[in-house]
């Protein structure tokens, strides 16, 4: 069987569906033949057992685009085009296109159809499903949803009654587990500076509290605008007794060290479709505090994190049972947290899934 991926970007810059897409064609490259397709960056994450082939994604180039694309249907002739994200014109050619060769279409949104993020730019929304993406969601065979409460989402817009959920994996295989829970008094974040992030309402909290804080180190890992981040370092100075640490984007061995070297990871996210550091921070066997409003809710029943609301009495609440552990406490959360990846999100799973997607829908 051979398999289209198309993805607009695939950067180290970019969070969470760059680094799904890296981890997929590692094992879905092993079950099928796999190209993806996406535009050139700056930064771009290797990918493994497939090809890889680059369009011009800007609106000024969009004919450029269309033909290019066109050209690799035509030599690549594939049984199946897999779509991932939605909200631009260049995924609608993408999928018009397929379909107008006969070619059978799938859509993973990648929480893009979360209220948050419908809500944010609304016209846009608007127009943008006016003119293609109502039409695009509706013919394609399945839409994929990460998690159990996007598809309830997805659900209750009627675009697509075919809707099946597919977690997004891990490698835990390639992930060192901490050894030492000795409290470091370090708190992390790490993920894109984004404003669905929700990083102004973690310093909201952590500001409440700073008075059982003294001698703690915050970090705030990633990258983003520099207008924002420049924002929330003026917000930082505010405090006395903790010490807010913005440190940039960090990779490779450098980010593993930091969730090992943390007491405990914090998301405060408005929107998450899935949460790749949540898992990595638990592969790491460092805890969890993150809100409803990701697909979490294993984190109470696994006991190895906190699953709450996004408010700052709920963080302060929850920050503060976290710093009241000790390294003991912390242990058996950062075991059950490691037990729960294990069990769930396995890449090698995700890989298998999609594969019987396609197969099970094949003409």
């Amino acid at each position: 069987m051979k398999v289209i991926h198309f993805i607009t970007a695939i950067d180290r810059s970019l969070g969470g569906v760059s680094m799904y897409m890296q981890l997929l064609t590692k094992d879905l490259g092993q079950l099928v033949d796999l190209l993806v397709v996406t535009r050139p960056t700056n930064n771009p994450l290797p990918l493994e057992n497939c090809k890889l082939e680059y369009l011009p994604l800007p609106i000024s180039k969009l004919w450029k685009f269309r033909d290019q694309w066109i050209d690799i249907l035509k030599r690549e002739r594939p049984d199946v085009v897999h779509i991932n994200g939605i909200w631009m014109i260049q995924t609608w050619i993408i999928q018009r296109e397929a379909l107008q060769m006969g070619i059978k279409t799938y859509i993973t949104t990648h929480g893009m159809l979360e209220p948050w993020i419908i809500n944010r730019h609304p016209l846009k929304k608007k127009i943008a499903l006016f003119f293609f993406q109502r039409k695009a969601l509706r013919q394609a065979v399945a839409l994929v949803a990460t998690a159990d409460t996007e598809k309830r989402n997805i659900d209750n817009l009627g675009y697509n009654k075919n809707v099946v959920v597919i977690p997004n994996g891990i490698d835990i295989s390639a992930i060192k587990m901490k050894h030492d829970w000795t409290l470091k008094k370090r708190i992390l974040y790490l993920s894109r500076i984004h404003v669905k992030k929700g990083i102004e309402l973690l310093l909201d909290a952590l500001i409440l509290m700073e008075d059982k804080l003294e001698g703690y180190e915050v970090i705030i890992a990633g990258e983003g605008e520099d207008s924002y981040v420049e924002m929330l370092k003026e917000r930082a100075k505010k405090f006395n007794c903790v010490k807010i640490t913005f440190m940039g984007g960090v990779y490779g061995e450098q980010k593993w060290n930091l969730y090992r070297n943390s007491d405990f990871f914090v998301l405060p996210s408005y929107t998450e479709n899935f949460g790749y550091v949540i898992a990595e921070s638990l592969s790491c066997g460092t805890p969890v505090i993150t809100t409803k409003d990701t697909p979490w809710e294993d984190l109470e029943k696994y006991n190895c994190g906190c699953w709450i609301e996004r408010n700052v009495l709920a963080f302060v609440t929850a920050i503060s049972n976290f710093v009241s552990l000790d390294a003991v406490g912390l242990k058996i959360l950062g075991c059950n947290g490691r037990k729960l990846v294990e069990e769930k999100y396995s890449s090698v799973s995700v890989a298998r899934a999609l594969q019987i997607l396609y197969l099970n829908n094949k003409m």
